[in-house]
């Protein structure tokens, strides 16, 4: 079994990226607060002191060394690297000095455009649990959709110490672990996988609680954009065999966002506006520590995570019994917590 991808073992990819991402963060940290770049604590906050921000910067710059070193130059990847260029951008101004919603929603949707126009990345044809549906000229629009979609999940997630790294590195870990056993290794979304597997694995060790450092808008969206990315290059491909196979990966960030647009609805409130009652807040509620929320919000992306597995290794029966015991969890988590429904207090 071959450990190689562009000629390059797959360990010297992680170990590269993560050791320039391990080295990065901490320059990153100065300049965010000589800059001012920083999160201040306010009532919908979980820290008690500023922190720096721009932690994604690290995570971008360690995945363009990355690249520059292990990957290829192709109109595809040129679209991804002005794609999430554009991002990091609107990402470092936001994090300076925040930006409406709107812009940095337009920034999303050009950087998005970029990638499924010009790279020519859509999604043209929709493969669940053997049924395939052709949208046509409908899978380039679709397909923005789902970039912008992604984004804001990640985006929404990132709000404790490690959570959303800790998440996209579950991610990029589960789509290299599939594309290992099925023999598929060689394509673009295995190369970036595995180099932002270990850029961001680098800036989980600055991330995780007690942080250093925060991944700021400009991590977040970057993130959620690369995730958005790859997905859909490894259902061309065929590394994923599906789309449902990083949709279950994601199932909690996406779900997360799903109950955050009806809550807000039933409130009467703008689908955009932020609240403390997210899933890991609601957690976090529960349990009174950072640390043991995050680490079972990883399990539970561990769980999602192995069902992928197994529904892309070809068994769908145990995938489909994971899956269901996942929504089981999920609906008992609706009615124990106020995600969507706020319950009767006593007092």
């Amino acid at each position: 079994m071959s450990y190689e991808v562009n000629g390059y073992n797959i360990f010297i990819i992680l170990i590269v990226t993560f050791i320039f991402s391990l080295i990065l963060v901490p320059i990153i940290r100065q300049m965010a607060q000589h800059i001012g770049a920083m999160d201040y604590p306010n009532e919908r906050k979980v820290h008690k002191k500023p922190m720096p921000r721009l932690g994604g910067l690290a995570v971008f710059l360690a995945f363009i060394f990355g690249y520059i070193i292990f990957g290829e130059i192709t109109n595809q990847m040129i679209s991804i690297l002005i794609g999430g260029f554009i991002l990091i951008i609107i990402g470092i101004c936001d994090d300076i000095k925040p930006l409406k919603a709107s812009y940095k929603l337009i920034g999303q949707i050009l950087a998005g455009s970029i990638v499924v126009f010009y790279g020519n990345i859509s999604l043209p044809t929709l493969g669940i649990f053997g049924l395939n549906v052709n949208f046509g000229l409908l899978g380039y629009p679709l397909a923005l959709l789902f970039i912008v979609a992604i984004i804001n999940a990640i985006n929404l997630i990132d709000g404790l110490d490690g959570l959303a790294s800790g998440t996209c590195s579950i991610f990029f870990l589960a789509v290299s672990i599939i594309a290992f056993f099925l023999h598929r290794i060689n394509g673009l979304d295995v190369i970036l996988s595995l180099i932002m597997l270990g850029a961001t694995l680098g800036f989980l060790v600055y991330n995780f609680y007690p942080a250093k450092i925060f991944l700021g808008d400009t991590g977040s969206m970057f993130l959620g954009f690369m995730i958005s990315v790859i997905a859909l290059l490894g259902y061309k491909s065929t590394t994923v065999t599906s789309l449902i196979v990083p949709i279950i990966i994601l199932f909690l960030p996406i779900i997360d966002t799903i109950f955050a647009i009806v809550r807000r609805i039933l409130k009467g409130q703008s689908i955009g506006k932020p609240d403390k009652s997210h899933i890991h807040h609601q957690l976090l509620n529960l349990n009174k520590s950072v640390r043991k929320t995050v680490l079972i919000m990883y399990m539970f992306n561990i769980i999602c995570a192995a069902i992928s597995v197994l529904y892309a290794l070809g068994d769908n029966n145990l995938a489909v019994i994971l899956y269901i015991v996942l929504i089981f969890i999920t609906i008992i988590l609706i009615f124990k917590t106020d995600i969507i429904f706020e319950h009767q207090k006593t007092k």
